[in-house]
């Protein structure tokens, strides 16, 4: 291994204890820079996946269940102020585990300690109310924890996710296991040791890494798991909300989208055209929420287009140590994927299939990359119909799709026209207009004359259709993360 880690990645995390999976198996990690070998993962089971639910319980009857909620939010400013100490580091972990460029990197290690600072203190500010009830009585609810929570995280932003989700959690009371993906562990068992150092409880976080079918799936269908996060794709979400309604268990699901961003031509497109490409080409395009499709009214239609290229031309890629603007995919398979759809468009837009679909600006990827490196070179695309597969599917790489409308109720009906429904922006200076579509396109998010690419850590987050249920971030993710009681005291 080229690269020493700070911790021994070939265990899991339980009751405040490392050590090797029950049946001692492992996986190989590779780095999707070059394809080299980084190390080797522990192959968590069943059998890990039922100790780190019983270590979680025994941290609730313990001494986490005991704590205040000050006092969970005391550790958890101790667990932020922690990871603003490793930022570097973590960013290094991620460049090297998921290809994501350093200062991408850097930004989700921010991003994570600012989730553990915001759920840190909001920890003792969820409220119960009072109710008028009737004579005799005082009615009142309480917000308790869940008990154990699941937390099943993809591997384009681990960092971020685990902070939405494991940081609400943990504030109010809930004990946690948390499966990374199989492709990126690295910072979820840094996390791990960080929560340790920091004082966080034994028990109240418990990683078992390992493959989806194996320890993903025993553990959503744990009949000691009281609630379930999980983002990933539409398939997946469907088995794991599958699994955990055997147990009658809430699930919080985000699964992905086909956001778009609405440019009509009275847009300040000097501010505009920075966001509409880097919310494409972001973390090499595998970002639920990226900004895959561009509608554009067609009277700034063709200048959009062309300003967006020029940036294209002018894109690096290149390893995630180099810190380019565009790093690797995370894996082959992802690679093979996104490379399957570049082919349908050189091809269709070789014979003319149907439209102009056409590939306009294309990134050259530079001589002397890696050849084992999982690249593929950002792609802007003009003239698909709103109905074709590119404006359809999620791609899950550096692609993006130009669609010009005429007028709003066009640009709705295109925007609202797929599966998805998790993020739009709108990009007008015109505020009523602003407003309509905030109001009528379905999504969870709507940003104007912005794009946040899921915005902010006090933002509440998920999606509608396709793109799941529920929501993360902000106070509404401490509501998901905990279940409502109902207290009616009889006194005259």
């Amino acid at each position: 291994m080229n690269h020493p880690m700070p911790f021994d990645t070939t265990q899991v995390f339980i009751g405040g204890v490392w050590r090797a999976t029950d049946a001692g198996q492992q996986l190989p990690l590779h780095n999707p820079s070059d394809g080299s070998l980084l190390t080797h993962i522990a192959r968590g089971q069943a059998a890990d996946v039922d100790a780190a639910v019983q270590a979680a319980q025994t941290a609730l009857d313990g001494p986490w269940g005991q704590l205040t909620a000050t006092e969970r939010g005391r550790v958890l400013m101790k667990m932020s102020a922690a990871v603003l100490l490793q930022v570097d580091e973590l960013a290094r972990l991620e460049a090297l585990d998921v290809g994501k460029p350093l200062k991408q990197g850097r930004a989700d290690a921010v991003a994570l300690a600012r989730y553990l600072e915001f759920y840190g203190g909001a920890a003792d500010k969820v409220l119960g109310e009072t109710i008028p009830f009737i004579n005799g009585y005082t009615a009142l609810t309480l917000r308790e924890p869940h008990g154990v929570t699941a937390h099943i995280v993809p591997w384009n932003y681990p960092m971020q996710i685990i902070g939405r989700s494991v940081g609400a959690a943990l504030a109010m009371g809930n004990a946690c296991v948390l499966k990374p993906a199989e492709e990126a562990c690295l910072t979820a068992l840094a996390f791990a040791h960080i929560a340790q150092q920091a004082g966080l409880p034994a028990g109240a976080l418990n990683v078992v890494p390992g493959l989806g079918e194996e320890a993903g799936a025993a553990l959503a269908s744990h009949p000691g798991v009281r609630h379930i996060s999980f983002t990933g794709s539409v398939m997946v979400g469907g088995l794991i909300q599958a699994a955990a309604a055997r147990n009658a268990v809430p699930v919080t699901l985000e699964l992905g989208g086909k956001s778009p961003q609405l440019v009509f031509d009275d847009a300040e497109l000097d501010t505009a055209l920075p966001f509409l490409v880097n919310a494409g080409i972001q973390n090499a395009g595998q970002t639920c929420s990226a900004a895959s499709r561009i509608l554009v009214q067609r009277g700034v239609l063709e200048q959009v287009t062309e300003r967006m290229a020029e940036r294209y031309r002018a894109l690096r890629v290149g390893p995630a140590m180099d810190d380019p603007d565009v790093g690797p995919l995370i894996s082959r398979r992802q690679q093979e994927l996104v490379q399957g759809y570049l082919s349908l468009l050189r091809d269709e837009g070789g014979r003319g299939a149907g439209s102009s679909l056409r590939i306009v600006a294309q990134t050259p990827l530079p001589a002397g990359l890696p050849a084992g490196g999982c690249y593929v070179p950002p792609t802007l695309v003009a003239g698909a119909s709103a109905t074709h597969r590119i404006a359809q599917e999620e791609i899950f790489g550096p692609v993006q799709a130009v669609i010009a409308f005429d007028d709003e109720a066009q640009a709705l009906q295109i925007a609202n026209g797929t599966a998805f429904g998790l993020v739009a922006g709108v990009w007008t200076r015109d505020g009523s207009r602003a407003m309509r579509m905030a109001r009528k396109l379905q999504c969870g998010q709507v940003f104007i004359n912005n794009y946040g690419a899921g915005g902010g850590i006090e933002l509440p987050f998920g999606g509608v259709k396709h793109s799941g249920h529920g929501r993360e971030k902000g106070f509404e993710a401490l509501y998901g993360f905990s279940t409502l009681k109902t207290v009616a005291i009889k006194h005259d």
